[in-house]
């Protein structure tokens, strides 16, 4: 089904509050850390780099 003008369709990027930035990089640091020995380096990897990408976004400015 194609998209027509105007709708909202998934290759907009959702934009976040500051807070929900917050809850989301929590959240990502727990599942990081629960994560088991054996998963997959490219899990952990994209994990990291998604924890890295917040942690930039909600570092102050200078």
């Amino acid at each position: 089904m194609r998209a027509f003008e105007g709708q909202i369709s998934g290759n907009r990027p959702i934009s976040r509050s500051t807070e929900e930035k917050k809850r989301q990089l929590r959240e990502l640091k727990d599942a990081l850390a629960a994560l088991k020995p054996q998963a997959a380096a490219s899990l952990r990897a994209s994990l990291t780099a998604k924890i890295k990408a917040l942690e930039t976004e909600l570092a102050p400015r200078k």
